[in-house]
């Protein structure tokens, strides 16, 4: 009887251990899955790290300026599933986002495709 509950004991820790990473990750109920929106820009910083990449983009504001948007992007094994790699995007890259914006306002969202300068669409 004891050796079973220690086997028991032992499984049910083993099962926490591998489900652990899906507790630490995100929800992605801050993004408008209704809404779509596009914006057009020049590439700031494109960090290529997980949990989420991250894209900055300024983008000319109606006066001129340049605003800031911000972009979440897919973790590292999506992105290079999607042909995105650490030198994908760099700094002064004209590019094109499509992305779902976020729910409080904020510039910027969860991309779904980004067009670059030459055509290419990253999915």
């Amino acid at each position: 009887m004891k050796q079973s509950a220690w086997l028991l004991s032992l499984a049910g820790a083993a099962a926490f251990a591998i489900s652990a990473p899906a507790f630490a990750h995100h929800s992605h109920a801050m993004f408008d899955h209704e809404k779509l929106q596009t914006i057009t820009g020049t590439v700031m910083n494109f960090a290529y790290v997980n949990p989420h990449g991250e894209l900055d983009v300024a983008v000319a504001g109606q006066k001129g300026e340049m605003v800031k948007y911000w972009f979440e992007m897919s973790n590292l094994t999506q992105m290079v599933g999607r042909g995105i790699h650490i030198s994908t995007f760099k700094p002064g890259d004209k590019i094109i986002v499509h992305y779902h914006p976020l729910k409080d306002g904020r510039l910027g969202g969860s991309y779904t495709s980004i067009v670059a300068a030459n055509g290419h669409v990253y999915e």
